[in-house]
């Protein structure tokens, strides 16, 4: 058997038994532990370790849940299976990222193990966080975003082993990734809809100082506008932001549509009525605020899916995720 190492901190928030279990799936994943292997007794373990008989029992039992070890009466614990480690960067996580984060784990094989980290559009963390990964993963699931050293930093990973999902921005034109449509697919959608959007006398696009949200969102807005001849404005202030009726508002923040759901509170505006609302990101609890808020989105369960394809293909990946707009009672 080789010698692996038993990473243990006394002073992590990480419980002793889960450090014990990703010390092995780290040394599986790593080929220090090969399958058929056996893994050191639990008398050995509590011997080199310091660790307590029930938490090396506990941490054992886990790996048999999740189908890595087996045992063997009065011989001890086995390696039944190569483990693949992914890592998993995104930038917030929020409910839509939810909804692709249990996609993602729900497509994926019993031999895969996830690490989840979150970068919140810091470029001094975002690089620190993939320094301290490169060489321990067998594929990495990165959002990116817009920021000029990314794409330099993101180049220190293999090709073959990145996979770039949501946002295709600061990538090399060969990467692999499973992304959304940000400008064309919101102007498809609004085409598509535009009946609905003609019922209100101004389109209002609010782009708050605080979104990330991609800036070809403004351009494709514009020209839909443009090429309808529909009366259009885009804000990006907060004092500018004061809801007026017969407008319909097309937000990108959740936040905002908190603040403009307020205001119609305050004024007796009905949404769908008044004022109208087209919301950016499904959310499950879109459907049923103020009888429905419609939005225009993109499948996060799709997309998860598309991840989890990639990592257990080994093949090149590179799709587009649709953008529909769901019409509900706001509009």
């Amino acid at each position: 058997m080789n010698k692996f190492k038993i990473s243990i901190e006394e002073n992590s928030n990480v419980l002793k038994f889960q450090q014990l279990v990703d010390s092995i799936i780290d040394a599986i994943s790593q080929n220090q532990l090969k399958e058929g292997e056996m893994l050191p007794s639990v008398n050995q373990l509590i011997k080199e370790s310091q660790l307590s008989r029930d938490t090396v029992f506990k941490a054992y039992a886990e790996l048999k849940r999740r189908g890595v070890v087996e045992s063997v009466p009065n011989r001890g614990y086995f390696v039944t299976r190569k483990i693949t480690k992914v890592f998993l960067f995104l930038d917030t996580f929020k409910a839509y990222k939810e909804v692709l984060y249990h996609s993602f784990l729900k497509h994926l094989n019993k031999n895969v193990s996830v690490d989840l980290q979150f970068h919140h559009y810091n470029i001094g963390l975002f690089e620190k966080i993939i320094d301290e990964s490169l060489g321990k993963y067998s594929k990495y699931i990165i959002m990116n975003f817009d920021h000029p050293k990314v794409n330099e930093i993101i180049r220190k990973i293999p090709a073959e082993q990145l996979l770039i999902i949501d946002w295709n921005i600061q990538s090399a034109e060969n990467s692999n990734t499973v992304r959304q449509d940000f400008g064309q697919a919101v102007y498809d959608c609004f085409a598509d809809n535009l009946e609905s959007i003609r019922k209100y006398k101004k389109f209002i696009f609010y782009y708050p100082p605080f979104t990330y949200h991609p800036k070809d969102a403004i351009e494709y807005f514009n020209k839909f506008c443009t090429d309808f001849k529909i009366k259009h404005e885009v804000i990006y202030q907060p004092e500018d932001f004061v809801i007026k009726k017969d407008c319909l508002y097309f937000l990108v923040s959740d936040r905002t549509l908190a603040n403009l759901l307020d205001q119609c509170s305050e004024k007796g505006f009905e949404p769908g009525n008044q004022v109208g609302v087209i919301s950016y990101n499904e959310t499950p609890m879109k459907k049923y605020v103020k009888n429905g808020i419609t939005v225009i989105s993109t499948g996060f369960e799709l997309m998860g899916q598309k991840a989890a394809e990639f990592v257990s293909s080994n093949k090149p990946m590179n799709f587009t995720v649709p953008t529909t707009l769901k019409i509900r009672s706001s509009l």
